[in-house]
Formats: C-alpha cells, sequence, structure tokens
C-alpha cells in the first residue's frame, strides 16, 4: 500500500478506504473532545493511568500532561482528515512527509487501541479466528465489518512502518 517516493510516502486509496478513514479519525476526535469521559474504558486506554497505585499522583500527572496529549492525539487524527482526497465520492493518492507519516502512525495506533478496547481484543487474540467465528455467527454483523477495519488499520500501519524504514 505505502511506498516512498523520494522523502515522501505515498498511497493509493478507494473510495470505500477513504470513507472509512475518514470515520475512524473522526470518531477518534469525538472520542477526545466531546465524548471525553475518563469512565469510558477507551479513554482508559489511551490515557493509561501512569501510577495504579497512586491515584493523586495520577491525577496530578495529568494535570500537567493531559491536555497537551489529548491536542496531539486530536492533531494526529486530524493529519489523516486533511491528507486523504477531499470527497468521500472519490478516492485517490495521499502524499506524506515525514512529519505527516509520524502522525499516521500514532493516531491509526490510537484508533487501533480504541478499537481493540471496544472489540475486546487483547495481545492474545487470533484476530483471524475472531474474524472466522464472527463470519461463522452472521457475515453481515457489525462485528465482522469493525474486525475487518481492524485488521485493515493494522495491514495500514505496518505498510506505512515498513515504507518510513525502507
Amino acid at each position: 500500500m505505502f511506498r516512498r517516493q523520494g522523502d515522501r510516502y505515498v498511497a493509493s486509496f478507494a473510495v470505500d478506504e477513504v470513507r472509512v478513514l475518514r470515520k475512524v479519525a473522526g470518531e477518534v476526535v469525538g472520542l477526545l473532545t466531546d465524548g471525553f469521559d475518563h469512565g469510558d474504558p477507551v479513554v482508559g486506554r489511551l490515557f493509561p493511568e501512569v501510577y495504579p497505585d497512586d491515584s493523586a499522583g495520577t491525577a496530578e500527572f495529568r494535570r500537567y500532561t493531559e491536555g497537551d496529549l489529548k491536542t496531539a492525539k486530536i492533531d494526529q487524527a486530524g493529519a489523516i482528515l486533511a491528507a486523504l482526497p477531499d470527497t468521500t465520492d472519490a478516492g485517490g493518492e495521499v502524499r506524506l512527509d515525514a512529519e505527516a507519516a509520524e502522525a499516521w502512525l500514532r493516531a491509526l495506533n490510537d484508533a487501533r487501541l480504541a478499537m481493540g478496547v471496544r472489540l475486546d481484543i487483547s495481545d492474545g487474540t487470533d484476530l483471524g479466528e475472531e474474524l472466522d467465528e464472527a463470519m461463522a455467527a452472521d457475515p453481515t454483523s457489525s462485528r465482522v465489518f469493525q474486525l475487518s477495519v481492524y485488521a485493515y488499520l493494522g495491514y495500514l500501519q505496518e505498510s506505512l512502518l515498513n515504507a518510513l524504514v525502507d
């Protein structure tokens, strides 16, 4: 998918891929703005307790760092939105410089972490097996779609990482 061209990282996206990426990045922004709630397990995963045995220390750390971290995460998701073709009715090429590529990697990671929590995916989860089970239960289910998006984001992240290290 992503390939290096000089000092740029380039990929072509179909219209459905653009729609999915816009939706995912938009949901991350929404989670970090309108839906920001420390009681939400996704927020807990994106902003883990730094001192699990010291709630006062964690609160103090958050007071000094959380605003900047939230802003950075929103900006990174915004980098995806900014680089994608303007319309959801067409695919197109994305050309990223090194800074934008790094932002994409971090935003894709945040999106996968968020989806992983919602889908109850852990380090030991066999994604292929999960997808097979979901397909057997109901191939038209939202879980099949969500697992497919999760897998696609992983593929995209790996592709971009490989282009960066080439």
